[in-house]
């Protein structure tokens, strides 16, 4: 079945910021700290909870988020601190020519959680950040390894079956069947089955931040993601050296990793 942070945006938001302020920022300010003035984007920033942090440090930030609804929680979640000119949400494709009139060259931070395994042409998507950078930015990636036993999203499944680890790794096509066979609707199915398409492995992501022009400053990954402390009552485990090290098999059993790169 689907969590309960699936279906209810103000627990997704609340869960956002404590995740955001005991691990994403912490990270982050390991190679760049925030301080105010800081310019920070999120993009894919839904509610805007990861930005909350970052805000009370006296950032600058902006969301943005293809999804309308979830920009529209954000306005809502933010009302004073928007109009107080503190934060700004909008619902817009970061590609768009007056999005990058506006904002190129002008952050010094770029975060992307949970996000990155959503985006198609990772390859185009990855150099293109370079233009909303300052020359000494940072983008942060936090996401799970596609191999890992459920970097398919299927925890986002209603029938309990749908649930099972590392299946979403079979062809595509069989496994649209079985999410067929199991009952699962048309919108899971194609959610699920477009993240098969954007999957991204650990050694995709670092040849892709390799052949743009990007260098990694910093990295962590973890054998227990720490959003799993709120999904399934598990604490933060960071993985064993010796594992992160063996390339492909890390993936199977690394549920996420964060990096920083920047220029």
């Amino acid at each position: 079945m689907a969590l309960k942070q699936h279906k209810d945006e103000r627990v997704r938001y609340e869960q956002q910021v404590d995740n955001s302020r005991q691990y994403v920022l912490p990270f982050i300010e390991e190679t760049h700290p925030i301080k105010p003035g800081t310019n920070v984007l999120e993009i894919g920033c839904g509610e805007g909870g990861v930005l909350v942090p970052f805000m009370d440090k006296g950032a600058h930030c902006v969301g943005v988020d293809l999804n309308e609804l979830r920009i529209d929680y954000a306005n809502n979640f933010y009302k004073n601190e928007v109009a107080a000119g503190k934060i700004k949400f909008l619902y817009k494709n970061v590609y768009d020519a007056d999005f990058l009139g506006m904002y190129k060259g002008f952050f010094d931070v770029i975060i992307l959680k949970d996000v990155i395994e959503h985006i198609p042409e990772q390859e185009k998507f990855v150099p293109y950040l370079k233009n909303l950078l300052k020359p000494d930015g940072q983008v942060f990636f936090g996401f799970p390894p596609w191999y890992m036993p459920f970097g398919g999203h299927q925890q986002l499944c209603e029938h309990k079956l749908g649930m099972m680890p590392w299946y979403h790794i079979l062809p595509k096509s069989l496994y649209r069947g079985l999410l067929k066979m199991i009952g699962e609707s048309d919108g899971v199915i194609r959610e699920l089955s477009e993240i098969h398409d954007t999957r991204i492995s650990i050694e995709r992501f670092e040849r892709i931040i390799k052949s743009s022009g990007l260098k990694t400053v910093n990295k962590q990954h973890y054998l227990i993601n720490p959003i799993y402390k709120y999904k399934f009552g598990l604490q933060p485990r960071k993985q064993l050296g010796i594992i992160s090290a063996i390339p492909f098999l890390r993936n199977f059993v690394t549920t996420c990793v964060y990096y920083t790169v920047g220029m």
